[in-house]
């Protein structure tokens, strides 16, 4: 079994779609990043870095212990490996995919995010770090739908590498882009889109997060935090 530590954001997505994908049982533990969930102690004994997703695998490969793994892309190759599902055994297509997804975890996925951030939540418009989030968010399209141009997805065969990626591209509109200047990434996220896999999911997040407003209060824990500051308090 998978204890999976959710919220419904882009890199919860993420392992959703995984293990809907590869049927494998899973207890969904939600933590609501708004409400400040994300510093409770039994949280942070599995995710010191206080961010979803994290998962618990209670019965691993080796039938050792419980293994607990943090941050997404390490989840996504943990799962893979574990199932034998979504990451090719020769070498030269695992570095296919593996390049795709440490792509998407330096790359889209912080530029998309910071993008998010002064677009959506930030309490002072600030043209230049809009601009400049929003045009790297754009160049990151184009790397995508280039690399797109002659392959169905981003490795080849559906992988790890293009649940990573599909999330942060579902936000397009927020993130002030049109899809339709990138023909092969709009073809590629309609192809994932349809997925039953990914229908699930999605339907699962709009069951587990109702009320997704951010208000003052989430908003300082959400992004109110330093080294010094008080577990749990978002002071």
């Amino acid at each position: 079994m998978i204890d999976l530590y959710y919220w419904t954001t882009p890199n919860g997505h993420k392992v959703t779609i995984f293990l809907e994908e590869v049927g494998l049982p899973y207890r969904l533990i939600p933590v609501n990043i708004s409400t400040g969930d994300q510093f409770k102690p039994e949280f942070l004994a599995i995710a010191p870095n206080n961010r979803i997703p994290a998962v618990v695998d209670t019965a691993p490969v080796d039938g050792g212990a419980s293994i607990s793994v943090f941050e997404s892309g390490a989840i996504l190759h943990y799962l893979a490996e574990k199932t034998g599902r979504f990451l090719p055994t020769d070498i030269r297509g695992r570095a296919e995919v593996m390049q795709w997804l440490f792509w998407q975890m330096g790359g889209l996925g912080p530029m998309a995010g910071q993008n998010h951030h002064f677009v959506q939540y930030a309490p002072e418009k600030l043209p230049y770090a809009i601009n400049r989030y929003v045009n790297e968010t754009n160049r990151l399209y184009g790397v995508l739908n280039r690399r797109l141009a002659d392959r169905e997805f981003v490795a080849g065969e559906y992988s790890i590498a293009d649940m990573a990626s599909y999330p942060w591209i579902v936000p397009h509109e927020r993130q002030q882009q049109n899809i339709d200047d990138f023909p092969h990434l709009k073809r590629w996220f309609e192809t994932i889109r349809r997925r039953p896999a990914v229908e699930r999911a999605y339907a699962l997040a709009a069951q587990v997060n109702t009320a997704p407003v951010v208000s003052d209060q989430s908003r300082a824990l959400l992004f109110g935090q330093t080294a010094v500051t008080p577990a749990g308090t978002g002071a």
